[in-house]
C-alpha cells in the first residue's frame, strides 16, 4: 500500500524555523506526501517552495486551543487562503462545548466555512478532552457546520488519536465527513491501523515512510547475518563430521 497519499507531513512546533520549514517541504515533495501542516506564519513560504508540486499547504487557525473570538480565526483564515493555503484546520471550542453552548459552537465553525467557501475546512474536537457521548456531539455539530473533516488531536493536549475514537467518529459521520487521524503515529503499521479504522487522513511529524524504510534495511541485515550464521554451522558441523570420519 501506498501510504504517502494519505499523509499530513507536520510541523507544529513553536521553535520551528525557516530552515525546518524548508527542508519539511522538500521532504515532502520527494516522497509524495499529500499536504504539510504549518502554523499560518509560513504558508506564503511554503506557497513558493510547493509551487512546482502537487503538495497540498494546509495551514492552523485559532492555534492551539481554539478559544479565540470567532472573527480572528475568520481572519486568519481569509489571510492564510490569500497567502496560498489549500487547507484550513481549526480547534473546536472546547469550553463551549462542555458548558452545552451548541449553537455558539456550531457558529464558530459555520463563520469560518462560510469564510473560507469551497477550500477544505479540518476541525479538530480534542477527543483527550472530551468523553464518548461529547466526541458524537461535536462531530454531530461538525455535520451541521459543513465541516469537510474531523481531526482527532491537535498535539498540543494530553494525548494523541486513538482507534476507538476513530471507529466512534467513523460510525458518527459515516461518508459525510472525513475524519483525520493525528498525534502519536509514529510508524506505518500504526498508520495501517488507522487507515484500516476509518481515517482518510493522517498527521504526523515523523516520515513514516523513511521509518519504515530504515526498519526494512534493518531487518534485511538482521536476515542476512541469519543466513551467513546458518552457513557457518553448515561449515563448523561438516568439518566436525570430517574430523570424526577421520578418527
Amino acid at each position: 500500500m501506498t501510504i504517502s497519499k494519505y499523509i499530513d507531513f507536520t510541523l507544529l512546533h513553536p521553535s520551528a524555523t525557516e530552515r525546518d520549514i524548508i527542508n519539511l517541504c522538500n521532504e515532502a515533495k520527494q516522497d509524495g506526501f499529500y499536504a504539510i501542516c504549518i502554523g499560518s506564519c509560513f504558508v506564503a513560504l511554503s506557497k513558493q517552495l510547493l509551487y512546482d508540486s502537487s503538495v497540498k499547504i494546509c495551514t492552523t487557525i485559532g492555534y492551539p486551543l481554539g478559544t479565540m473570538a470567532t472573527v480572528s480565526k475568520v481572519f486568519e483564515a481569509k489571510k492564510a487562503i490569500e497567502d496560498g493555503a489549500d487547507e484550513i484546520e481549526m480547534v473546536i471550542n472546547i469550553g463551549l462545548l462542555k458548558s452545552r453552548n451548541y449553537v455558539s459552537v456550531l457558529k464558530d465553525i459555520s463563520d469560518v466555512k462560510l469564510a473560507i467557501g469551497k477550500i477544505p475546512l479540518k476541525v479538530v474536537i480534542e477527543i483527550s478532552e472530551l468523553n464518548k457521548n461529547e466526541i458524537i456531539k461535536a462531530c454531530e455539530i461538525c455535520l451541521d457546520a459543513k465541516a469537510d473533516f474531523i481531526k482527532t488531536s491537535s498535539g498540543f493536549s494530553k494525548s494523541g488519536a486513538t482507534l476507538t475514537a476513530v471507529k466512534i467518529i467513523k460510525k458518527t459521520v459515516k461518508d459525510k465527513a472525513k475524519i483525520k487521524a493525528s498525534g502519536g503515529i509514529l510508524d506505518y503499521e500504526t498508520a495501517l491501523k488507522y487507515i484500516e479504522s476509518g481515517a482518510d487522513r493522517i498527521g504526523t511529524e515523523i516520515n513514516i515512510q523513511s521509518v519504515n524504510k530504515a526498519q526494512l534495511n534493518r531487518n534485511i541485515k538482521i536476515y542476512k547475518n541469519y543466513l551467513q550464521g546458518i552457513e557457518k554451522n553448515k561449515i563448523s558441523n561438516s568439518d566436525s563430521f570430517i574430523k570424526n570420519s577421520q578418527s
